[in-house]
């Protein structure tokens, strides 16, 4: 992972855009997708055929590029990141032994706002993002404001001590309560205090998505 933050770590110009998200209808990429891709466990309406006003009536022969690449834009959208990021990120992945997928899921999961959604502070991605951008947090007791800082096992994720940071999270815990924290990580709910003890197995990320559709896509 060391070799990785070199490539992605908090000095990168290729990943200071973050702010190049999509603000687009929603529902409409979840309709897309079939499953509610911007906020995870979100109850969605969900119709049986693709969004716009031919999708009830609209057959299509689906290639294996389209599977492939629908696949990537819906990961994409989940993690709240550009395609030239995505990109990044993968082509870092396939640099490092193991499996390529598993490397590149483990890696989007590192970022810094993915461990901020995971430990339950902030109810989506996006608002996790938000949450660094606007520096409540703190790694290791330096500030750090940047989303897709690349964390390390070990690092210790704190709260500022600004009493409105605090009541932010606190709130945002209240509501995610029935959100379980993920095993490679712990959250203390009291002293505002999270560490990273290990990084990511596969079954311990979403399991929908299928990563390999990713690798085959970028391989062709």
């Amino acid at each position: 992972m060391d070799a990785v933050r070199g490539r992605l770590g908090e000095h990168s110009s290729a990943i200071r855009i973050f702010m190049a998200r999509y603000t687009g209808p929603r529902a409409r990429i979840n309709r897309r997708f079939g499953m509610s891709v911007f906020i995870p466990g979100n109850a969605e309406e969900r119709k049986p055929y693709i969004p716009g006003m031919h999708g009830p009536h609209l057959r299509r022969k689906v290639s294996d590029y389209s599977i492939g690449f629908l696949e990537k834009q819906k990961v994409r959208y989940m993690y709240g990141l550009t395609e030239k990021q995505f990109r990044i990120y993968f082509e870092a992945a396939k640099r490092k032994r193991g499996v390529t997928g598993t490397t590149f899921l483990r890696l989007l999961e590192m970022r810094l706002d993915s461990v901020i959604y995971n430990f339950g502070i902030a109810r989506s991605r996006a608002s996790a993002r938000q949450f660094v951008t606007h520096g409540h947090i703190r790694v290791d007791g330096k500030r750090v404001n940047i989303p897709s800082y690349i964390c390390r096992a070990g690092e210790v994720i704190e709260i500022a001590e600004k009493s409105s940071s605090r009541q932010i999270v606190v709130r945002n815990c209240e509501m995610n309560r029935a959100r379980s924290v993920p095993a490679w990580m712990e959250f203390n709910s009291t002293l505002l205090r999270g560490v990273i003890n290990r990084e990511p197995e596969r079954d311990e990320i979403s399991q929908d998505i299928n990563e390999q559709l990713i690798v085959e896509f970028y391989s062709r």
